[in-house]
């Protein structure tokens, strides 16, 4: 890995389901993640997805290149445009620095509407002989 290397893309079909199975998932349960009507009641054509949907789509996005055993140090993101049903968010990286066996990775998720996600990643990816840290994330 070197700085400019770039990952992805990644297409993610954005589905009423992966909406509200991410919404459960992280235990967030605000009535535009899942209802429709509650959604549009409050100024919103649809249920849209949430940040921690996002950001574990972004997680997976980074190990989807660096592998399985990459560790994400930091994860640090801004949405913009929403993520509603129906559209495609698609995730690209540019790695931007670079030491050792750990690489900032600069994403960017756009869809329909323009940019979704934009943040940085710091992963570091584990050698030959080194150990993965329990449970994944430091």
């Amino acid at each position: 890995m070197r700085p400019g290397d770039e990952l992805g893309p990644l297409e993610v079909p954005v589905t009423r389901t992966l909406i509200v199975a991410g919404a459960v998932a992280s235990r967030d349960f605000q009535d535009v993640h899942h209802d429709p009507e509650a959604a549009r009641a409050k100024g919103s054509p649809d249920v849209f997805m949430n940040i921690l949907t996002t950001n574990g789509l972004v997680g997976r996005f980074i190990t989807d290149h660096f592998g399985s055993t990459a560790v994400l140090r930091r994860v640090a993101i801004r949405l913009g445009a929403p993520n509603y049903p129906g559209d495609t968010m698609v995730l690209r990286g540019t790695v931007e620095e670079v030491d050792g066996r750990t690489a900032v990775v600069r994403v960017l998720g756009e869809n329909g509407l323009g940019r979704h996600v934009t943040g940085t990643v710091t992963v570091t990816v584990p050698g030959d002989g080194d150990e993965r840290p329990a449970g994944g994330v430091v």
